[in-house]
């Protein structure tokens, strides 16, 4: 077979695949791809009054918090020193990585935890995502765009320190799934969702409704601020049956790879113990979607039967394991 023959087969099959990708591509929910309103007004920070987290004399003005000069680095005690990349960045074409992914690595539902990834894996989904291999189900997305300007200027060497230093830190969880027929009516703001501030409920439905307990201290960005994931009833059930069973027909089990703990499997498997549910169902829409590829290929065959919610019994029941 010649060359340009093989060559033309290679392309037929791709694009076979990538019509079927299409043909079965998932929603993008706007739970789970939460946008900022357009036009929504901002409030000038205050550049005087002094901002705290609970249990910390380190006082930040609304400014810092912006993350203008850096990280605003609430809790300088929980954590090694940060290297140059990841407490200020390179202004302005890269900012520091501890702003979005924070200083001890557990990130927030709209990024990822990096925190005890292996540094191979951190490294190599920067590799991925200069590669376009992680453009992301919503294009308008805010978080992921940054991501994706961000790694066009960032040096190798600067990726080999921050891999380092958050490799070396322990993975933490701060979500709790709570089963519920109900949960609060939110807003999005800083590309998550928040409580409304006028209260109120609404219906989960097949949703995962994922807000910081406090939104004071989310605002603040105080990386041990907790926050709970609300999912209908019998979704645990559901997913762990998913996660678990070696005889199920929809997918693979999560633990033939990621393990019995799901804490991951050396420098290729990542641990998802534990993680934000609103990030997982991100990636198993982004892999459905033939949005995320790269390292992720071999996902492409466990995500391709799952529906909705499938996908959100699975990242609740991931979501409830500790790492």
């Amino acid at each position: 077979m010649s060359t340009d023959h093989t060559a033309r087969v290679a392309l037929s099959v791709s694009t076979l695949l990538l019509c079927a990708a299409s043909a079965h591509a998932a929603e993008a929910p706007p739970w789970a791809y939460p946008l900022n309103a357009p036009g929504a007004a901002q409030t000038a920070p205050d550049n005087v009054a002094p901002r705290h987290v609970p249990g910390s004399n380190v006082a930040l003005t609304a400014a810092q918090i912006t993350g203008r000069d850096g990280v605003p680095d609430g809790r300088p005690n929980e954590h090694p020193p940060m290297p140059a990349i990841v407490a200020k960045g390179r202004p302005p074409a890269v900012r520091a990585c501890g702003y979005c992914h924070l200083p001890n690595g557990a990130g927030r539902p709209e990024n990822a935890a990096i925190a005890g990834e292996s540094a191979y894996y951190i490294k190599q989904q920067v590799m991925n995502f200069r590669a376009g291999d992680r453009n992301g189900s919503e294009p308008r997305r805010v978080p992921q765009n940054l991501m994706l300007q961000l790694v066009k200027s960032v040096t190798d060497a600067e990726v080999d320190q921050a891999a380092t230093y958050f490799s070396k830190l322990k993975p933490a969880s701060f979500v709790k799934v709570v089963e519920a027929a109900m949960a609060p009516a939110t807003i999005v703001s800083g590309g998550m969702l928040m409580k409304a501030p006028g209260g109120g409920t609404e219906p989960t439905g097949s949703r995962i409704i994922e807000v910081p307990d406090d939104s004071e201290r989310a605002e603040n960005r105080d990386p041990d601020v907790t926050y709970t994931a609300y999912v209908a009833p019998g979704t645990l059930a559901k997913g762990k049956d998913l996660v678990t069973s070696e005889d199920g027909e929809k997918t693979i089990a999560c633990k033939e790879c990621h393990g019995d703990d799901l804490k991951g499997d050396g420098d290729t498997v990542p641990w998802i113990a534990g993680r934000s549910p609103s990030y997982i169902v991100r990636q198993l829409i982004d892999i459905k979607n033939g949005k995320r590829a790269g390292s992720s290929v071999p996902m492409q065959m466990v995500v391709e039967k799952l529906a909705p919610d499938d996908m959100i019994a699975i990242a609740a029941y991931v979501a409830s394991s500790k790492p």
